[in-house]
């Protein structure tokens, strides 16, 4: 397969390795850009990930909680400028009230607010305003008690990350610092057992071929990856995940000292996994000349 200068740069920006390595590990796997990372990560070659470029999706995550039931709702725009809008904001709102009532995502686009269906009064916002609008993913999550939290409010109940957090025991007061930190940290799951079986056996493979690299025997290298899965446990899942409040307890031995138990949480980020095509001032204003 052709090596093309935009898979390389590609790979440059996921991974933050040099233009020779990328060009190698692409060549290496030949052009599975997924593969080419894992290469690049066996070699010591990749910087953290990082995504490429910034998310240019915009909007408001909202949040809303009824007794043991939660909802997070994210609703999209073009730009931020919009979603600092009050009547983009009060729309926002009236979603997220009528999410606590339906069970997913279809469900709410077809659900009366304040009769019309929800889709409808996103149709009749994008005419008003003059951006696309959608409303994107909901989640739902239930416990018995369930507390919510926005980072970045842009109002009341909404911002650009919003989370919800299930407990047994405890009170609002942990449950806030629970999901503070699950905002700031971004955990993959709950607990190991939460994790995707496949993404865990990938990364073992990965661990494995970085240890190999060293050249030291079997007994050695089995050793090493225990420890360092163990490692990638703490970094992904919240119950082994050092608490940002205490950070000599993890998050679940933070719990169980107050007597609570985390039974579950949401997390969603305004563009999250959203990825745009940029172009350079130059392709715009060619673009915009040729009408």
């Amino acid at each position: 397969m052709a090596i093309t200068a935009s898979m390389v740069k590609e790979l440059r920006d996921t991974t933050g390795a040099g233009m020779m390595d990328a060009k190698k590990a692409l060549t290496e796997t030949d052009g599975d850009m997924e593969a080419a990372v894992d290469w690049l990560r066996t070699k010591g070659l990749a910087k953290a990930a990082k995504k490429s470029g910034r998310t240019a999706a915009e909007g408001l995550v909202a949040v809303k909680v009824e007794g043991g039931h939660g909802v997070a709702v994210e609703v999209n725009s073009e730009t931020d400028f919009v979603g600092k809008n009050a009547d983009f904001q009060k729309m926002v709102s009236g979603i997220a009230n009528v999410a606590v009532n339906v069970s997913d995502i279809d469900a709410l686009n077809a659900a009366d607010m304040g009769g019309k269906p929800v889709s409808t009064v996103i149709t009749d916002a994008i005419a008003t305003i003059g951006e696309n609008m959608s409303v994107r993913r909901m989640q739902s999550i239930d416990g018995d008690l369930v507390v919510s939290y926005v980072h970045n409010a842009a109002a009341p109940g909404m911002g650009k990350i919003g989370v919800l957090v299930a407990m047994t025991g405890g009170d609002e007061a942990l449950g806030k610092q629970i999901a503070m930190h699950i905002a700031a940290v971004n955990p993959a799951a709950l607990s190991e057992a939460d994790l995707d079986p496949a993404v865990v056996e990938k990364e073992k493979q990965v661990q494995m071929d970085i240890a190999r690299e060293s050249g030291k025997p079997d007994a050695v290298i089995e050793k090493m990856i225990v420890g360092r899965m163990q490692k990638y446990m703490s970094e992904v899942t919240l119950l082994n995940q050092a608490f940002v409040v205490n950070p000599d307890l993890t998050v679940g031995a933070a719990a169980k000292e107050a007597g609570a138990t985390i039974t579950g949480f949401v997390r969603l980020e305004v563009g999250e996994g959203i990825e745009v095509v940029k172009e350079d001032f130059a392709a715009e204003v060619a673009k915009a000349a040729k009408g």
